[in-house]
């Protein structure tokens, strides 16, 4: 496997190969085409969705060379005394290209004075400059820096989508991913290509052959083991307490983070449920699944006095939300175990 990371091997290079934001792609790849070029553009959206990229492609889509793309990190380069400097470059023409091309990467870590310089350029720039501003915090942008740009929220992709974007990547790398494997990795991922493809590096770089197994990805990622997980669904499933107590704080000593267990248990909480509700979706999971996990679940989804309901999963779900914000992470899941098997905290 080539050294270079993942992410910048597998960057896309043209809108054709951009993925997961079709509105935003369709859109200006029109307007470019009919040489509807505006003089800034700003890219908003969650780490690894795609800003920087999207930036690039359209530098290069109005002719811009790299020597006339600028590239600028304003987390490092937000002085209104760099401001300045850069406010007088701008008149300069480009070399060998019909644009200058200013790429603004976390734009909201500028200043309120490097703000204040920009703006007059940023609303009159000289008319062979284009502006390009990415940020993961729109919130902290200024208005009047915002009303002077084409905005584009980018959508963070969803679980699907970096689940199949991970195993065409597995597959040019010469791997393949056995079922559950694609999709943990995928969860882990958290909406960002960035962070799915940097974990699937760092589990081809320790396979030991060409086969990725859903044990490998839990072994290199510390993602909590099936074992631990089928453990709590099933004394779910049994409505016994004190072993769903105890699968959580097995799976929380190890290390496991408590959103990611939670995560998982959701995802086979609602395939139980689609199991046993809508049995026209059975391919569909079994194809989500190992066939050894796909058995489990679907005996669980036709146990009689199950204590798994959409009661229980709309339960679990608000523990979830409850979990990045609790002082203690397992409190939430902890409390709505005691609501739903009515114990009380004496």
């Amino acid at each position: 496997m080539s050294e270079l990371a993942l992410y910048r091997k597998y960057r896309p290079k043209a809108f054709s190969e951009v993925i997961g934001q079709d509105h935003i792609v369709k859109t200006l790849e029109g307007a470019l085409k009919l040489g509807h070029i505006f003089h800034a553009y700003l890219f908003a959206g969650s780490r690894g969705t795609g800003k920087t990229t999207l930036a690039r492609i359209v530098a290069q889509s109005i002719g811009a060379s790299a020597n006339d793309t600028y590239e600028i990190d304003a987390a490092s380069n937000n002085t209104v005394d760099e401001m300045r400097v850069l406010n007088e470059a701008v008149s300069a023409l480009p070399f060998e290209s019909p644009y200058k091309v200013y790429i603004f990467d976390e734009v909201h870590m500028f200043s309120k004075s490097a703000f204040n310089a920009l703006l007059k350029t940023l609303e009159e720039p000289p008319k062979h400059v284009v502006f390009i501003l990415a940020t993961t915090e729109i919130g902290k942008l200024p208005e009047t820096v915002i009303s002077r740009c084409q905005v584009f929220r980018l959508k963070k992709p969803t679980r699907e989508i970096l689940k199949q974007s991970a195993a065409a990547i597995a597959k040019k790398e010469g791997f393949t991913l056995e079922a559950g494997a694609a999709e943990l990795i995928a969860l882990l991922g958290d909406g960002s290509f960035r962070d799915t493809q940097g974990i699937l590096q760092k589990i081809i770089s320790a396979s030991e052959d060409k086969k990725i197994s859903l044990a490998e990805v839990e072994t290199v990622t510390g993602a909590p083991k099936g074992s631990l997980v089928n453990g709590f669904v099933e004394a779910l499933s049994g409505k016994a307490f004190e072993p769903a107590l105890a699968a959580l704080h097995g799976a929380l000593g190890a290390g496991v983070d408590a959103k990611v267990f939670l995560e998982l248990v959701l995802q086979k909480l609602r395939f139980i449920l689609l199991l046993r509700y809508a049995k026209e979706m059975e391919k569909e999971i079994a194809n989500e699944l190992s066939p050894e996990d796909f058995q489990f679940l679907k005996n669980l989804a036709g146990a009689k006095d199950s204590g798994i309901s959409s009661a229980l999963l709309s339960e679990l779900l608000a523990a979830y939300n409850s979990v990045g914000r609790a002082y203690i992470p397992a409190l939430p899941v902890e409390l709505a175990l005691m609501k739903l098997f009515h114990q009380s905290a004496s």
